[in-house]
């Protein structure tokens, strides 16, 4: 019998066991071994003009903010250079199967946030790049970031293996057990960040995790945001400029500037929910400024806006420039004509739980989208410059956890996990990939060094 979902196409139904080994069967195409391939093709673009290409959409007053980020070491390399890896990974074997990818998935886009109910969970947190793409382009580059940062911690090669090895084993056996869970069963998993916590293997970065919850719950109230970032005097709130971070435009940019925010909040307004229209409702736009944020991002339009509903009332809200995923020209087209709604609803598709106030919009100028949320929601993230390799591998393990959980959310669990298989071979490819992958995230660095040194591109510490 043939049943079919309301606006879906009708397919015919296939048990879990039947989807495993329509999975398996695909290793008859791409094996898993092959997943191991990494080797320099020849005609392999130069990866400078690859990030070359991704400035143009960029504010150049903050280029140099963003090379000299990147080039710090091999992993913030690795970070600014999502683009790069891409068009490397386009290059790569597949199995074909698809799911709703990150695009972006290195360690540190994964920590752990508020949930509205407040609760701390863990999840992957950056989706500017999103689109639905093969799984193994978001689990290679998790392992690729795993092994860059442990080599720039200096870890034993051992250590190093461990960490790589723990993610992608950690995914495997992670999508083996979403694979016979009903569908709305996937969608209710989520990782719970205090019993993440538990699991550390050392004490004392167990009592220091507990000490960052502590805080984070001290801060996850605008309020305690609001002295730290804004003034206020005689009812009259700014936010503080803290150049070249946080500053306001000046003369006609600033006119501009606040003309296309306050188009832009019409149309964000508009892609909220109507119950969280009424919230925003209660917020009168105070002031905005421009804010540098992270590696990759540096450069694209950023912005926060304050908003108060009283004197003691504020909301902060990040406005982010949202462009083509660097995974369009491998993976397809979006299906969004903005994307600001492709990063929403790949967000959505992907975490357990979001930002209630999560939503997208368009600038006056054609082709200017954007994706807003709140500003900081009791964020953690993983001090990766400190950790120790112990601590790495079972950070590693987590987002191994994650990725798996994002990806069985708008994939098919079983086929993956037919694929994927209960033995290591998978996982032992996947360490080999990371491995040769390091060695060319190194390569292209010292590219980017020698650029540097030679004048040709300009940075700046910040």
């Amino acid at each position: 019998m043939m049943r079919k979902a309301s606006g879906s196409q009708a397919r015919p139904l296939r048990s879990t066991a039947e989807r495993l080994i329509a999975g398996r069967a695909l290793r008859e195409k791409t094996s898993r071994t092959s997943q191991a391939h990494w080797q320099v093709p020849d005609a392999r673009p130069d990866p400078l003009d690859i990030l070359r290409e991704s400035d143009q959409h960029r504010l150049p007053e903050l280029l140099p903010i963003r090379y000299g980020r990147m080039a710090k070491t091999p992993f913030t390399f690795l970070r600014g250079a999502a683009a790069i890896m891409a068009a490397d990974l386009a290059r790569t074997p597949v199995s074909g199967l698809r799911v709703q990818a990150g695009g972006d998935c290195h360690i540190m886009n994964f920590g752990a946030f508020a949930t509205p109910e407040r609760n701390l969970i863990f999840d992957i947190n950056d989706f500017d790049e999103t689109l639905p793409a093969p799984w193994e382009w978001d689990l290679k580059r998790l392992a690729a970031s795993v092994e860059v940062a442990a080599r720039t911690a200096d870890f034993k090669p051992k250590y190093r293996e461990d960490a790589v090895r723990a993610a992608v084993q950690s995914y495997r056996e992670r999508m083996a057990a979403y694979a016979p869970m009903a569908a709305l069963e996937v969608w209710y998993q989520r990782i719970d960040f205090e019993q993440l916590v538990k699991r550390i293997p050392q004490l004392d970065e167990q009592r220091r995790t507990r000490k960052s919850i502590e805080k984070a719950r001290r801060q996850s109230v605008p309020g305690h945001l609001f002295p730290a970032l804004a003034r206020q005097q005689h009812r009259v709130v700014r936010i503080k400029d803290d150049p070249p971070l946080i500053y306001h435009p000046t003369g006609q940019r600033k006119v501009a500037h606040h003309e296309r925010v306050l188009h832009a909040m019409r149309g964000y307004r508009d892609s909220l929910a109507p119950a969280y229209r009424v919230l925003l409702d209660r917020y009168q736009l105070e002031d905005i400024a421009i804010k540098v944020v992270g590696v990759g991002s540096v450069g694209t339009f950023c912005a926060i806006a304050l908003f108060m509903a009283a004197d003691d009332d504020p909301l902060i809200l990040q406005i982010k420039e949202a462009s083509a995923s660097v995974l369009e020209p491998y993976a397809g087209p979006s299906a969004f004509a903005n994307h600001g709604e492709r990063v929403v609803v790949g967000q959505r598709l992907m975490q357990s739980a979001s930002d209630i106030l999560l939503g997208w919009t368009a600038g006056i100028e054609p082709n200017r989208h954007f994706y807003l949320r709140q500003l900081r929601d009791m964020k953690i993230a993983m001090p990766i410059e400190t950790a120790g390799h112990e601590d790495l591998e079972y950070f590693a393990e987590a987002c191994g956890w994650a990725l798996a959980r994002a990806h069985a959310r708008s994939g098919d669990p079983a086929m993956i996990a037919g694929y994927l298989g209960s033995r290591e071979v998978f996982d032992d490819a996947i360490v080999e990939f990371a491995a040769a992958y390091a060695d060319q995230t190194e390569s292209d660095y010292a590219r980017l060094l020698k650029a540097i040194k030679a004048g040709k591109i300009k940075t700046e510490d910040a």
